[in-house]
């Protein structure tokens, strides 16, 4: 299938809107969520993520971070620094600078799909303790290698989807949030959904990541439209597992000593797509989404 072209501006410091065009019935776009990479973390599924990322190529998806793509915790001053948590090619007095300029390195073969980078707590802690921010730095150094698509996102933001087909457009609004608090080894975080429904209240999708718990949970809802009728409408709460596998065979080491589980690893593949057929006798011109986990 044809590639669908796609484009990508910043309206706002953490807002970003992407126009696809769907010209023909059958055409689709992808887009790949991530959310806790940890790539410098020697416990990061690198074959996992090499794997996404490559498939993210083929289809020409744009690629979405939302924080914590660094684990940088092994700087001079982190309390949490373990040597055994470094890889070779970090360990040296600019720990900092090479985590950077090595993950450039890392996802130069993918530049051309590489979009919005948010920041999550790793990098907010990086930003408190040694005064720099990974992902300004990642992203200015990014652009000037020739990455024509990246931008810096917040710890949380918007991305709005404007997607024509067959001559009309159907708006997509996806509101991310890196995550907050532990999860919870019962609740995995589910409960943060119903406190984000009532004040995210216009996004077809909250993603969020952080605590390493993989969902998609669909939350409906009535409206008034434009029209004065009654509309059902739809809230999906997405959640990321990420790509640090820490807990492997549960000999050891922090996570298993505190009691932590197993956790999944991957991400969300987010379908757009222009359907065949009919709704309710009318011509179906909107365009359509399904929601896949990545894994």
């Amino acid at each position: 299938m044809k590639k669908t072209q796609w484009s990508v501006k910043e309206a706002g410091r953490n807002v970003s809107v992407f126009k696809i065009d769907l010209k023909h019935v059958g055409d689709e776009q992808w887009v790949l969520l991530q959310s806790d990479v940890h790539w410098d973390n020697p416990k990061c599924d690198r074959e996992l993520l090499t794997k996404h990322l490559d498939l993210a190529l083929e289809r020409n998806a744009p690629v979405i971070d939302a924080g914590d793509w660094f684990c940088a915790m092994q700087g001079k001053y982190d309390k949490r620094s373990s040597k055994k948590d470094i890889r070779p090619e970090h360990n040296s007095d600019n720990y900092l600078d090479l985590l950077r300029l090595t993950s450039i390195d890392f996802l130069e073969p993918y530049k051309d799909i590489i979009t919005v980078r948010g920041y999550g707590n790793h990098e907010s802690s990086i930003k408190k303790n040694h005064e720099t921010c990974l992902i300004s730095e990642m992203v200015a150094a990014a652009k000037d290698r020739g990455f024509p698509h990246i931008s810096k996102g917040g710890f949380s933001g918007y991305v709005k989807f404007q997607i024509s087909t067959g001559g009309k457009t159907a708006v997509f609004k996806l509101w991310y949030f890196h995550g907050a608090g532990g999860g919870g080894p019962v609740t995995r975080g589910v409960i943060q959904t119903n406190r984000q429904a009532v004040y995210v209240s216009d996004a077809d999708f909250v993603f969020t990541g952080h605590t390493h718990d993989s969902f998609q949970l669909p939350i409906s809802r009535i409206r008034l439209n434009s029209a004065d009728r009654i509309e059902h409408c739809r809230q999906t709460h997405i959640k990321a597992g990420g790509y640090k596998e820490e807990f492997v065979d549960g000999e050891g080491g922090w996570h298993v000593e505190r009691g932590g589980p197993p956790k999944p690893v991957g991400a969300y593949w987010l379908r757009f797509y222009y359907p065949k057929g009919t709704t309710n006798g009318q011509n179906q011109r909107t365009a359509e989404y399904d929601l896949i986990e990545a894994k």
